[in-house]
Formats: structure tokens, C-alpha cells, sequence
């Protein structure tokens, strides 16, 4: 299949592909199907999230794992039931990122990040009760915690 995206132009994909959030993002409930674009060859980290429906609508995402290793969303049992998951430790997270002119004064939303499961391919996005996590966080104040946090773990060896 074909597709017109945001950034790549024409591609052509497989609906294996395809991550499917059946209800939608946050704001964009109405696109359910989506292809992750890798912005590096062999690196998942970086990704373009795009609808296959809209072409205008895509978003840059980041594993949150890759940018803030400690990060430990934890979902209701709903929500791990809908994965069809155990635990949140068998999913995958991606946070959404606001990208600016000066890239670590981008944000990412650690407090909604997309949950989904590498297995099925199906995902959703959540909203965390964990007070630790915000809306927007800076790219810079979190490459900064994560370097004071690997200095912290240097010094205890």
C-alpha cells in the first residue's frame, strides 16, 4: 500500500506495519491507524508517528526508555487488559515531542505517553497518576537529571 506522509512523501507499507490505537490519540480520536517512521536506520527511538489517514497529521516521538531511562509509567488494570498485558513492563512507551528551533528547548509529555504493545501492535494513550511526571518537560532539564543521575551512580562504584 501507498501513503502520503507529512515529511517522507509517497512510502509504500505493509498493514503489519501499521500500530493501531482504537481510540485514537488525545485531540485525534478520529484517526485510529498509524505507521512509525524511523528518523535513524536501525533506531527505534526516534520516531514520526503518522496517521495513514490524514497526511498532515503526524507526530515526532521518543522512546521514553531511550530518553529517561528510569522512567516507570504504571497502568490501570483496564488499560493492561485492553493491551492484553500483565504488566506495564511488556509494553512500550513513547512520549510526544514539541519540537522547537532549539531542540533541547523542545517538551515531551511524560504524563500521557502512548503504551503500546509490540506483540499485537495495538496501543493507547494514557494519563499517569504519577505526580513525578508533567505535561512538558523540557528535553534539556531531562538530559540534565539523567546526566546528574549516571554521575550519582559513578560515585557509588
Amino acid at each position: 500500500m501507498k501513503i502520503d506522509t507529512k515529511y517522507y512523501g509517497e512510502i509504500d507499507y505493509t498493514k503489519d506495519e501499521l500500530v493501531v490505537f482504537p481510540d485514537g490519540l488525545f485531540g485525534f480520536s478520529q484517526y485510529h491507524d498509524y505507521l512509525p517512521l524511523s528518523m535513524e536506520e536501525d533506531d527505534s527511538s526516534l520516531l514520526i508517528l503518522q496517521s495513514v489517514d490524514e497526511p498532515y497529521v503526524a507526530f515526532f516521538l521518543i522512546d521514553a526508555a531511550a530518553l529517561f531511562p528510569s522512567y516507570s509509567p504504571v497502568l490501570l488494570p483496564e488499560e493492561l487488559s485492553f493491551l492484553e498485558v500483565n504488566s506495564s513492563d511488556e509494553l512500550s512507551y513513547y512520549v510526544i515531542c514539541a519540537v522547537k528551533k532549539d531542540y533541547l528547548d523542545g517538551t515531551v509529555n511524560l504524563k500521557c505517553p502512548l503504551a503500546i504493545n509490540p506483540d499485537t501492535r495495538k496501543g493507547i494513550q494514557v494519563i499517569l497518576s504519577n505526580a513525578d511526571y508533567d505535561y512538558r518537560h523540557t528535553l534539556r532539564s531531562l538530559l540534565g537529571k539523567e546526566i546528574k543521575e549516571q554521575d550519582t551512580k559513578k560515585g557509588d562504584k
